[in-house]
């Protein structure tokens, strides 16, 4: 199994959707960042899972779909980083 790996951003990214949301509900806060963490859990045993990213159309960055949101991943060196997590109804930009 290939391991999982949180960039900064990502992690960041988490943390704000937690406060967003806990503003008007703690208890649904810590449900959607645990949601979101376990939608990626099948990526250490398939790391090519989820579509290209059609921004960048490029096979090593894909995608995976919780809800409104996209958890932005890349296969690199054996590792899979999660680069990301984004609300679709927001302008997404990454540095690949």
């Amino acid at each position: 199994m290939n391991p999982l790996v949180w960039t900064r951003r990502a992690t960041e990214d988490i943390q704000s959707i937690q406060q967003f949301i806990a503003q008007d509900s703690p208890h649904y806060a810590q449900l959607v960042r645990q949601r979101l963490i376990a939608a990626v859990e099948r990526l250490p045993t398939f790391p090519h899972s989820g579509r290209v990213v059609q921004e960048f159309n490029n096979p090593a960055i894909r995608k995976v779909i919780h809800g409104s949101y996209r958890i932005v991943h890349r296969f690199i060196h054996e590792e899979i980083h999660i680069l990301t997590v984004h609300h679709a109804a927001r302008l997404f930009r990454l540095e690949p």
